[in-house]
């Protein structure tokens, strides 16, 4: 998923690749990409600095923060990043981070790694509490079932037992 520089000599360029689901096997668990990804991008080069706007579109699948249930979510993500080459120098004194800095990323030999940009826009599209539906009922704390599919009996009500001597007090 590298795309190589040495092909641009300047000026802008179009990138459109689509890559396969099994592309992408993440190390973790919190999404899973199940549909084609689309990557469109334009490429301006100018001299060493490279910029790259476009956007990525697929689906992911995740698991619902209440009901644990998978559900998918649609990513539409617009980018625009700046590129620069990596230095060989090692970074030997500290600096401060100005705000020119914050939006750079770097590449090495010649290449980018689309792959991570993907990956990130896919981590950026991920709802902070992702939910299945707006209203879901999620598991019951004591039994387990899924409230949305089933109910059940359970008296879900919780005591607080240091609290338990009080209660009594009000019940008298």
């Amino acid at each position: 998923m590298l795309l190589d520089l040495r092909g641009f000599r300047g000026g802008v360029d179009q990138v459109d690749r689509v890559f396969s689901p099994d592309a992408f096997r993440l190390d973790h668990e919190e999404f899973r990409v199940v549909a084609p990804v689309e990557f469109k991008a334009q490429v301006t080069k100018d001299s060493q600095k490279v910029r790259l706007t476009g956007r990525v579109r697929t689906t992911l699948e995740t698991n619902c923060g209440r009901c644990l249930e998978p559900f998918t979510v649609p990513v539409d993500a617009p980018f625009d990043l700046m590129f620069l080459p990596e230095s060989d120098e090692p970074a030997t004194r500290e600096r401060e981070v100005t705000a020119d800095d914050v939006g750079v990323s770097f590449y090495k030999d010649d290449a980018i790694d689309l792959g991570d940009i993907m990956r990130e826009q896919f981590f950026l599209a991920q709802p902070m509490k992702p939910l299945c539906q707006p209203d879901c009922q999620g598991l019951c704390p004591l039994c387990g079932v899924n409230r949305n599919r089933e109910t059940c009996d359970c008296k879900t009500g919780w005591v607080d037992p240091r609290f338990a001597v009080l209660k009594k007090l009000l019940d008298t």
